[in-house]
């Protein structure tokens, strides 16, 4: 069979598409996964620990996860309180998929649009500032040379461009843009299975790549990989491997260092610009410097929007220049404005307490915690440079976690 039918959908397992009418459905990975298990026994109450085991083979997870992929399932395809509702919950057995099925076989090519992933991908990250020609030369340099790793300091906003390519490169790869979040692993056994759960593919066998080259065969593909640092050795073997075995692939990853595998072009990115050390600089000089309008702003997202005054320029451009340019630590210090004010803070950063800050409670853990030290280390080191040797020990005996 091609394609299944039920209702106003027809769902196309072999391209991972669903479609109302002419109109594609978007859903995540898991979500279709849990579809098309579904689909493929419908009618029969298929086992919550079997759906699992289907959608995450090999990887331990709670039930609560598929509970809220269902979720997700349910919100794109049943037609609310009055429409047709397709997947019934069973009481503490399972799911089934209850709307009548029908086969049929396609008589043409059918192909995702060109702007929609056909693999889970994170939203683009908002209010990106002064990285535009940066975005545009990595893109470049992506197509035509297949493997490139943005190389930059902890916290220097390396996730943020990587997203940022990578919707900028949909259209370019047909939808086949696939995001691995590799700073959430730390056993390199679970390396290799991650990517290949990233493109939704079960895993079978100890070895999960030569079904990902199967899979990708043909297809150009982007894949990122971010942040790689902490696996450094076994990203950059598995790298190479799959951009000698898929010449189709094309690979952006994102590493505090490079990963020095055949093939890689390496993108150093540069902390965002600053305005200069002047006191008679202007808000309107000092605006047009993306460190500012990073700081400005975090500021306002924080619950206190200001108006930059001639006054302050020269102070928001000193904090700036002091903090290095480093995104994440532009917005730490921007955090603090509510609470102490421009000047204050300024002078905080002078002190030995100045980072004594929380970050975003949003940001995904492992990475917060480990980018902040490093913007930690980073700041200490530039303000107090006899600290920096100190500061580097207690945020390592600390597994990477802020003071």
């Amino acid at each position: 069979m091609d394609a299944v039918s039920f209702g106003p959908f027809r769902l196309y397992s072999a391209q991972r598409l669903l479609k109302k009418g002419d109109d594609p459905v978007k859903l995540g990975a898991r979500a279709f996964d849990i579809l098309l298990a579904l689909v493929e026994r419908a009618g029969e109450v298929v086992a919550h620990k079997d759906l699992i085991a289907k959608v995450w083979p090999n990887v331990i997870v709670e039930e609560i996860s598929l509970r809220v992929h269902v979720a997700s399932l349910r919100k794109a395809i049943d037609g609310g309180q009055s429409g047709e509702h397709y997947i019934t919950n069973v009481k503490g057995r399972g799911y089934c998929f209850s709307a009548p099925v029908s086969y049929e076989r396609s008589t043409s090519d059918i192909k995702p649009p060109l702007d929609t992933p056909i693999y889970d991908l994170p939203q683009r990250l908002a209010h990106m500032r002064g990285r535009d020609d940066t975005v545009r030369l990595i893109s470049e340099k992506l197509v035509t040379e297949r493997f490139v790793t943005i190389v930059g300091h902890g916290g220097m906003g390396k996730t943020t461009v990587a997203l940022s390519v990578a919707h900028a490169l949909l259209t370019e790869f047909s939808g086949a843009v696939c995001f691995a979040d590799l700073g959430t692993i730390s056993d390199p056994r679970l390396l290799a299975g991650t990517v290949a759960s990233a493109f939704g593919l079960p895993i079978q066998s100890e070895d999960p790549i030569p079904a990902l080259v199967a899979h990708i065969s043909g297809k150009r593909t982007l894949l990122v990989l971010d942040s790689s640092e902490h696996l450094i050795a076994q990203v950059a073997a598995m790298a190479q491997r799959l951009f000698e075995e898929a010449p189709s692939l094309h690979i952006l990853a994102t590493s505090r260092e490079t990963l020095r595998a055949h093939g890689e072009h390496v993108y150093r990115l540069s902390p965002l610009e600053s305005p200069p050390d002047r006191q008679d600089i202007t808000a309107d000089e000092a605006l047009a410097f993306p460190a500012v309008q990073v700081f400005l702003e975090r500021v306002a997202a924080g619950g206190m929007p200001i108006q930059l005054t001639d006054e302050d320029a020269p102070i928001v451009g000193s904090i700036c220049r002091k903090l290095g340019g480093v995104a994440l630590a532009i917005e730490l210090a921007a955090g603090r404005v509510e609470a102490y004010g421009i000047r204050r803070t300024a002078e905080l950063l002078d002190s030995q307490f100045s980072l004594l800050w929380p970050g975003r409670r949003t940001a995904p853990p492992i990475r917060s915690r480990t980018a902040a030290a490093a913007a930690i280390v980073s700041i200490r080191g530039r303000l107090h440079p006899r600290r920096r040797a100190e500061g580097c020990r207690n945020a390592r005996s600390r597994g990477g976690q802020g003071p």
